[in-house]
């Protein structure tokens, strides 16, 4: 990776815009996700240290438990190919990085927060929301969203559809 990708990639991660490994990477997140498993599995002793990272120079850093643990899932996540955003729990976020966490448009989020379908509080003019509000509105529009597919599938189960099932 250049050192412009890599500037790019961290600005990114920075305004928590999901990021995905490369397909030119995958095989490499892949087996790295093997062995951040297979170290969380084999470890001995509470005590002993998971993992540590070695610097350009040879210096050597012990990977905290729970950083080893978050790396775990990212490169579990970004191994199946999917995304990953990084956000500090406690973060309040602006209505475009809550937008582009739900995967809407800023406005239709503005439309949302006007409906008061989400918590949100001024600082002067611009609108903020807490990442739990977030994440708690996300959990349940997804929920809804399953029940009404699963609805669906029955519905069309009873008039007759996916004959391919009988």
């Amino acid at each position: 990776m250049s050192r412009l990708e890599s500037a790019a990639l961290e600005d990114a991660v920075r305004r928590m815009t999901p990021v995905t490994a490369p397909p030119e990477e995958k095989a490499d997140v892949q087996a790295l996700s093997r062995l951040l498993v297979s170290i969380a599995a084999g470890r001995k002793a509470p005590q002993q240290p998971l993992c540590e990272l070695v610097g350009p120079r040879g210096s050597r850093t012990v990977v905290p438990e729970a950083v080893f643990y978050v790396l775990e899932r990212v490169a579990e996540v970004l191994a199946r190919g999917d995304g990953v955003t990084v956000v500090p729990v406690g973060k309040l976020l602006t209505t475009q990085q809550a937008a582009d966490l739900l995967n809407i448009s800023r406005q239709y989020l503005v439309r949302l927060l006007e409906a008061n379908e989400l918590p949100f509080t001024r600082t002067g003019k611009h609108r903020r929301l807490r990442i739990a509000d977030v994440l708690a509105y996300k959990a349940k529009r997804d929920k809804a969203r399953h029940a009404a597919l699963d609805e669906l599938a029955d519905l069309s189960e009873q008039f007759g559809g996916y004959d391919e099932l009988k």
